[in-house]
Parts: structure tokens; sequence; C-alpha cells
């Protein structure tokens, strides 16, 4: 048993039983060993939770990048927005993790981090966004696909419409507002 398997384990307990269904007996039972053996691995539920953290924001950050390779524009802000959309509905315990801002002094965090936005800057500079732009830029696509994600993975949309549908839509919206964000 190496780290990397304590780690991936606990991220697909903590996506298929939630945060409150997550320690660190779960986590031994399931690897059919005893808690004190977890602790060659990790450094206790704090530095598990780092772990997945990290982990989850490497996933997302490489799953973005995938998508939007060979793509721009329209095109990549389309296929970046659902493959944003796939991970958190396949990871929703990870998910929440990926929100959080690095911690200051934090590098491992800090890095990992930076590589999702570095995506998003790298499809966004295809609109001619760079600077305060592109930080404004990726804030605004980050908010509007987040929310809708948030919303969909709590439960919040109830309505009887197609969620694909409002979700094509919300793409459709960031699209066109990057296009004249970039004419302005």
């Amino acid at each position: 048993m190496s780290t990397a398997a304590v780690v991936e384990r606990a991220a697909q307990i903590l996506d298929e039983r939630g945060p409150d269904g997550f320690n660190l007996a779960v986590l031994a039972e399931s690897l059919g060993v005893r808690i004190p053996s977890l602790y060659k691995h990790i450094d206790g539920m704090p530095g598990l939770r780092r772990s997945i953290m990290i982990r989850a924001k490497s996933s997302l950050a490489g799953t973005l990048g995938h998508a939007a390779i060979g793509r721009a524009r329209e095109d990549a802000i389309t296929s970046m927005s659902f493959a944003y959309r796939q991970w958190a509905l396949e990871r929703p315990g990870q998910y929440p993790m990926t929100m959080r801002a690095p911690l200051p002094g934090d590098d491992d965090d800090a890095t990992v981090s930076s590589s999702i936005a570095d995506v998003v800057f790298s499809v966004l500079a295809g609109y001619d966004l760079r600077d305060d732009d592109a930080v404004d830029a990726t804030r605004f696509f980050r908010s509007a696909v987040h929310g809708f994600v948030d919303l969909e993975t709590r439960g919040g949309f109830e309505l009887p419409v197609d969620l694909e549908r409002s979700f094509v839509r919300l793409v459709e919206s960031v699209v066109t507002a990057l296009e004249s964000w970039s004419r302005s």
C-alpha cells in the first residue's frame, strides 16, 4: 500500500459517502488495515484532506487542459465548461475542495491552483484578454460555471426544465460575454 493508493481510496470514499460519512475508520476498513497503519502514509485527517485537495486540483487542471487542447475561443470555453461540470459531477466529495484558494505558504497548493488558472488564462488569450482583464474574465468564467455546478451538485435545481438545456444556455452566454468583453 502506497501513500498515493491511500489518498486515492480516501478520495473515492469521500465521493461515495460525502464528508459526513468520511473518516479514518471507514478508510482503514476499506483498505483492510487498522487506523494506526494509515499514519505511515498520512498526517491525520488534516493531512489527508490536504492531499485529497492537491490531488483533486491537479486532476481538475488536467481535465481542463485536456479539454482545451487544440481548441480556441468558443470551442475551448465550451469544451472546458462541459469537462469541468462532468468532473465535478463525478467527484461530488472532492469538488468543493477545489474551490479554496491556497493558504499562504502552501507552495504545493499554490502551484496546483495556478495550473488551473493557467489553463483558463491560455484560453482567454485567444480573446486577447490579458493581465487584469484576464483575471476578471477568469473570475467571471469560474463564477458562472461553478455557480451552476454547485447548485446542481447540492440539489438546487428542482424546476422541471432540462438541466442540459440550461447548462448549454449558460455556456453560450459565457461565450457571448467573452466575445463582447474582448471588443470593449
